[in-house]
């Protein structure tokens, strides 16, 4: 620690530099010892090309930038999109995926304020914002002309070490479970969001399409956590006993079911007051602007690439529903997810894989095979 001695108020020219020297030290970009120059990731070079999981260099952070030690990543479905390059948004290529990722702090840019090493942090699908647009000012960082994507345009969490933007990184709680907290990063962020863009009241119904995937097994939960009824929609008994598990009231098997509409109508005495479609089915997402009850609100999340929703507008205006689409959430939605994770509210249903199994990860998601949601240990 830099110490200045009291007993004498001279301080000479080299006295001066030297102890400017150290002042500066500060402000300079802090990294913890021992991080090294090469990581393992799982990088691709050309869509649907080899994910291959080799030797890539550590990142090194810009000014504003934090490096993080990457732990655990969620797997997306987005990043099996990213990887296809099917959405008309245009991705950097070679390209290191993941935008779920829960780590430690081990670098710290230069013009980083609030952070410090050995901080929990998050990597997020917004990974950074210009902070100074319109849509920045009203916290609609997302949706910023200039933002960067993890996993998308920014290499992202399926790597040993990645770098985020230190006002958007996720500030993770002190002694959460890495594994568990990574998919509330996106999945728990983005359904949380969803919900509070239906704009419902407790004890109102949601109906949850995709119930029993990586977002539908979060958003039942935030839904139980607001104090709504929920209605799941998913296929099969394993997905039925999830979603019971998580404290799902009513589910629907769109496999077995002869009519969905009147099933869940019947249900809910009328339709839901809201239906959150994570599901990626365009039939699905088309289905719930019939089952949904008067005056109710469909929230458009999932997003099947080169889709569209249809709306009866004869039965859309009679009925007066509201259809709205909702990205991710900005930071204080994240710091309120994450709020509710951190008091047990929710639990992410997960499997844990090395990082080395990633590419099996995204057979499975091609397949539609998850239940809950993949984390790879990217320690192995």
């Amino acid at each position: 620690m830099l110490r200045i001695s009291t007993r004498s108020s001279i301080i000479t020219p080299s006295k001066s530099f030297y102890l400017g020297r150290l002042i500066g030290a500060r402000y300079q970009s802090q990294f913890a010892p021992n991080i090294p120059k090469v990581q393992k990731g799982v990088v691709f070079t050309e869509h649907n090309g080899e994910l291959k999981y080799t030797d890539i260099p550590v990142p090194t952070p810009k000014s504003n930038e934090i490096l993080i030690n990457v732990k655990y990543s969620g797997v997306c479905h987005t990043d099996l999109h990213a990887w296809k390059g099917d959405w008309p948004l245009a991705v950097k290529l070679p390209l290191v995926g993941g935008h779920e990722g829960a780590g430690v702090v081990v670098g710290i840019g230069e013009n980083v304020k609030g952070w410090k090493l050995g901080d929990l942090a998050g990597i997020k699908w917004l990974n950074g914002s210009c902070m100074s647009c319109e849509l920045c000012e009203t916290g609609h960082e997302a949706n910023c002309e200039h933002a960067d994507l993890s996993g998308y345009t920014h290499d992202g969490s399926f790597q040993q070490y990645a770098t985020a933007d230190a006002v958007q990184a996720a500030r993770i709680p002190e002694g959460s479970d890495l594994a568990q907290i990574a998919p509330i990063l996106c999945a728990g962020i983005t359904v949380y969001k969803a919900l509070k863009t239906a704009n419902l009241k407790p004890g109102e119904w949601v109906a949850i399409s995709g119930a029993a995937g990586g977002l539908g097994s979060l958003a039942v939960q935030y839904a139980k956590a607001m104090g709504y009824r929920v209605v799941g929609i998913d296929g099969g008994e394993e997905k039925e006993k999830l979603f019971r598990s998580l404290g799902g009231e009513v589910f629907v098997d769109f496999t077995k079911s002869k009519d969905i509409v009147a099933d869940i109508q019947n249900a809910t005495k009328g339709g839901p007051q809201g239906v959150i479609n994570v599901s990626v089915s365009e039939a699905a997402i088309t289905q719930s602007t019939h089952y949904v009850r008067p005056t109710g609100t469909v929230v458009l999340v999932g997003l099947p690439a080169n889709s569209v929703v249809k709306s009866d507008i004869f039965s859309h205006v009679v009925k007066s529903i509201n259809i709205v689409g909702s990205y991710v959430g900005n930071r204080a939605d994240t710091r309120e997810a994450l709020d509710f994770f951190a008091r047990g509210l929710i639990k992410s249903p997960i499997k844990v894989v090395g990082l080395s199994k990633l590419p099996e990860v995204y057979k499975l998601m091609e397949a539609n095979k998850i239940l809950g949601r993949y984390v790879v240990d990217c320690a192995k």
